[in-house]
């Protein structure tokens, strides 16, 4: 059975798991979907076609479900819709997709999402993403597993970042961040590998080896950088880690990749 405040707004329709906690002042809308053991802990507003999943924490005065801020958007059914185990600080916005895009705003499993963050219209998050106080994502952004935003940091619209990738605190993100990058600056540059996250997670010695060689072939200043690519490619096929790297530079297109500080 649910725990539900009496000062607390549950409107009919809403679909409440086992075990889910609602505390004061929270409101909940009719087409909101609560998984197993959520706490709303007080003064949280879900809206929307939302569903949370399993034993996320909400904080006081976190709006989910709200239209996004987006001019193409006319009222469409769209959808939130984010995963299990997350800690969902205070004052955090996430707004659902818009019609003309994916339709839906996704967020794995087991994030962190500090004070003042902003997850924007259909952007793509993926599970263990930390995101630190006042991040702000615009739309349409990608993010893999296991990535970690500064506090302050900003990423522009469309932009990716790949799995087990770093932006410092108070970057200004414009371009596509590879996996397992690092990035600092307004506007962002790319600051080598994110070894201290390769270590922490327990990336071999040989892996990490392998990813930094392939990090400067890749960024050298002789040849072009697709040459410089195919050869990274053809060098480290058996490493699934640098093919990791290589697939996700392929994929982005016309997409502008964050490059290094040229004589930094």
């Amino acid at each position: 059975m649910a725990k539900v405040h009496a000062t607390a707004i549950v409107e009919d329709g809403a679909v409440l798991g086992n075990d889910v906690q609602i505390g004061p002042f929270c409101v909940v809308g009719p087409n909101v979907t609560l998984g197993d053991g959520v706490r709303l802990i007080s003064h949280v507003a879900v809206a929307g076609h939302t569903s949370i999943g399993a034993e996320t924490a909400i904080y006081p005065f976190a709006s989910l479900g709200s239209p996004p801020q987006s001019l193409a958007y006319k009222g469409e059914p769209t959808k939130l819709t984010i995963g299990a185990r997350n800690l969902i600080r205070e004052g955090v916005t996430m707004n659902p997709g818009t019609a003309g895009a994916r339709g839906e705003t996704k967020v794995g499993h087991d994030g962190l999402f500090m004070a003042g963050c902003h997850v924007a219209h259909d952007s793509q998050l993926g599970n263990n993403v930390i995101m630190a106080n006042n991040v702000m994502l615009g739309g349409h952004v990608d993010i893999g597993d296991f990535v970690w935003l500064g506090g302050g940091s900003a990423v522009h619209q469309w932009s990716r970042i790949g799995p087990h990738a770093f932006v410092g605190g108070m970057a200004g993100l414009e371009g596509d961040l590879i996996p397992f990058g690092s990035v600092m600056g307004n506007r962002a540059f790319l600051a080598g590998l994110n070894l201290v996250g390769l270590k922490r997670r327990g990336f071999s010695r040989e892996v990490i080896h392998d990813l930094r060689n392939a990090y400067r072939l890749l960024f050298a200043a002789e040849g072009t950088f697709q040459e410089r690519l195919e050869d990274v490619a053809e060098l480290f096929a058996a490493r699934p880690e640098v093919m990791t790297l290589i697939e996700f530079v392929r994929a982005g297109g016309q997409r502008p990749l964050c490059m290094p500080q040229r004589g930094a």
